[in-house]
């Protein structure tokens, strides 16, 4: 019995077949790795926001003024924030915690809060804290700096001032209209830059805001009716 073998028609046809197979399993292939690049960057973003929130919310709950403004003059507590679009932040808190066993340091400290120029991405911005476990009469300077979050276009910072009742874009404890005040609360915005789900080459914004309660800041003054008491004082505690 005679074998009949591929002709040279079939094997092409059959070439072709093989190589639309491999040209659609590769551009699957590829979308499903940009897919996950997309998505791995996204999270990244996911997790850099709930760390820096969380930070935040850590030093700013207990964010506190001395009532004894005259006791040395090299000791001063205070709470500024500045709206420079982005924004900064620096203040004295009861949030510092000892590295070292019998360490001469307390639970005082000063932090600031201020962005820079982002080296990894150009036109973002990098979230930079610094803490000083020694207060003195220069906030902003001394401690050690670290970066907090990468890849920020925007840091936004609100006060409501708790005799108001008012949001503020400025808040500065040692002027006269705030005169060793603390806010209530503190609103932060954080807008991260992450590659765009639909097109990976284009930038897309990812917002992030939480509102912090201050423990050592004046209630607010908010006057209601005796049947709305009891949600207001759950509100401002």
């Amino acid at each position: 019995m005679m074998r009949r073998g591929f002709t040279l028609l079939e094997v092409v046809v059959a070439l072709g077949i093989m190589g639309m197979i491999g040209l659609i399993t590769f551009e699957t292939i590829a979308s499903a790795l940009d897919t996950r690049d997309v998505l791995e960057e996204e999270d990244a973003s996911n997790q850099a926001a709930r760390v820096a929130l969380d930070r935040l919310r850590r030093d700013l709950r207990v964010a506190y003024l001395t009532s004894n403004t005259s006791a040395v003059n090299t000791y001063r507590t205070q709470f500024i924030g500045k709206n420079n679009n982005p924004d900064e932040l620096w203040f004295t808190t009861l949030s510092h915690h000892r590295l070292f066993r019998e360490s001469r340091e307390c639970d005082q400290t000063e932090v600031t809060y201020w962005t820079e120029d982002d080296p990894t991405m150009p036109g973002a911005k990098v979230l930079l804290r610094r803490e000083a476990p020694r207060i003195d009469n220069e906030p902003e300077k001394g401690g050690l700096i670290a970066p907090l979050a990468y890849n920020l276009k925007e840091v936004e910072f609100r006060y409501i001032n708790p005799k108001t009742n008012e949001w503020l874009e400025d808040w500065d404890s040692t002027g006269v209209d705030l005169a060793n005040e603390l806010p209530r609360a503190v609103q932060v915005a954080l807008v991260f830059l992450v590659a765009d789900p639909e097109d990976p080459e284009k930038l897309v914004e990812r917002p992030y805001a939480t509102t912090i309660i201050l423990y050592y800041g004046d209630k607010l003054t908010t006057k209601v009716s005796s049947s709305d008491s009891t949600s207001s004082t759950e509100d401002n505690n």
